[in-house]
């Protein structure tokens, strides 16, 4: 069996917080010239983009010098580039840092920031945003919550401690608690747990329950509610299937406020259009450090715009 080769460091610097793309040339292949691979491989760029980037020296070896055009092909080889991003719009609301030591950074994110870089949400994600703004380049995500989504997130500082809090999250040694604001239903009996089973699948936006063995649990309670206007609500998941609280608030008939997916899939928010976000905070995180042993517990100090003035977010203020 042929072992794969281990990845040598990147001769490139991160920018603006991202990595640069690495990518390495088959063990088997035809091709007489890395240039020939790479026009294949990333034929989704566009007609000239390679022979643009290895032109300007913008495609480099490990050595850190750049792959010439006729640079000829050595199979496992490995190249890097950075990809050319295009402008985007900045969240409008602060990404504050609740705890950091050496071990993690705890932070509270706003809505409609990115957790990770995906899709369109790249270099305005809190990740890269962090590494930029506390100089740790190799600063790495524990867990993800969704965009809309705001509060606690827990971030790693080294590589090599990454994976035990990573599994933190896989071995369901966090508590988590949620906050949501959502309609108020008299004929709700509250609290209770829902289980369910649900599909979300690959290019589709909603997630949905089917039959078959649960596989979403969450303790969804009443914590208060104003007469003639919504609720407030405590959301405790056992798992952490994507979409689950929205999908199992929409299931009980009060989906949260502002969720443009449950019940009804709407068009897609423009670029900065911030108004009336998801009401659905991650309230807090508690777990023991796998590190260093200490107990912790993390609380968002947020308030959720639709209980504060109900009115002002109704009308995108």
């Amino acid at each position: 069996m042929r072992r794969r080769p281990h990845a040598p460091p990147s001769p490139l610097p991160q920018r603006l917080g991202i990595d640069p793309v690495r990518v390495r040339l088959p063990l088997d292949g035809s091709w007489a010239t890395a240039r020939e691979y790479l026009v294949e491989r990333l034929s989704g760029a566009g007609a000239g983009v390679v022979d643009g980037m290895l032109a300007a020296g913008k495609i480099v070896g490990a050595d850190g010098r750049a792959v010439a055009p006729d640079t000829a092909y050595e199979p496992g080889m490995f190249v890097w580039f950075h990809r050319e991003l295009p402008a985007e719009v900045p969240v409008p609301f602060p990404l504050e840092v609740v705890h950091r030591d050496e071990h993690i950074v705890v932070v509270d994110k706003p809505h409609f920031l990115a957790t990770t870089p995906r899709g369109s949400h790249v270099t305005e994600s809190a990740l890269a945003l962090l590494r930029r703004e506390l100089d740790i380049p190799a600063l790495g995500a524990a867990h993800r919550l969704d965009r809309l989504t705001a509060g606690l997130v827990l971030f790693t500082v080294r590589p090599e401690e990454r994976g035990a809090y990573q599994s933190l999250f896989r071995d369901k040694r966090v508590r988590k608690e949620y906050e949501a604001v959502a309609p108020y239903d008299p004929g709700l009996v509250l609290p209770r747990t829902v289980r369910s089973r649900i599909v979300k699948e690959r290019g589709v936006l909603a997630a949905y329950e089917v039959e078959g063995e649960p596989n979403a649990v969450s303790r969804i309670e009443l914590t208060e509610h104003r007469d003639g206007g919504p609720a407030r609500y405590r959301l405790i998941p056992s798992t952490g299937q994507t979409h689950q609280l929205r999908v199992h608030m929409n299931a009980l008939g009060v989906p949260i406020l502002g969720d443009p997916l449950y019940p009804v899939v709407a068009a897609p928010v423009p670029p900065g259009d911030f108004r009336r976000p998801l009401q659905l905070l991650s309230r807090s995180l508690t777990f023991t450090d796998p590190v260093t042993g200490v107990e912790h517990r993390f609380r968002s100090g947020r308030l959720l715009g639709a209980w504060g003035d109900y009115e002002s977010w109704a009308a995108g203020r």
